[in-house]
């Protein structure tokens, strides 16, 4: 079993960067494809960014953070990053990151699911 731990989130101000990391626990990290996804309390999960297996080497992003975000993977500390660049208000979430067989933009796909991070922007 994978278990998935959020950290790096707390509160920046508009136009600044964050750094929010995921560490897995458990065998196998290499093997799975790895999400971010954020949710605001009361709305529905938002797909944010995701990254295959392996080497990373295929990356999406929702069109709200693409050219602002940036996910990577460090297999050999079993880490997920997503680096949080030029953030607005609309960034303000519980991030959560999750493992699966392949990199979709569908949370349901994902077998694996951390407890969330809080980023909080102000203006």
């Amino acid at each position: 079993q994978v278990q998935l731990v959020e950290s790096g989130g707390g509160l920046v101000q508009g136009g600044g960067s964050l750094r929010v990391l995921c560490t897995a626990s458990g065998p196998n990290f290499r093997d799975y494809a790895m999400a971010w996804f954020r949710q605001i309390p009361g709305k529905e999960r938002e797909f944010v960014s995701a990254i295959n297996g392996g080497r990373g080497q295929y990356t999406d992003y929702a069109d709200s953070v693409k050219g602002r975000f940036t996910i990577a993977r460090d297999n050999a500390q079993n880490m997920l990053s997503l680096q949080m660049n030029d953030v607005n208000l609309g960034d303000t979430a519980i991030y959560y990151c999750a493992a699966g067989i392949t990199p979709t933009r569908v949370g349901s796909a994902y077998d694996y699911w951390g407890q969330g991070t809080q980023v909080t922007v102000s203006l």
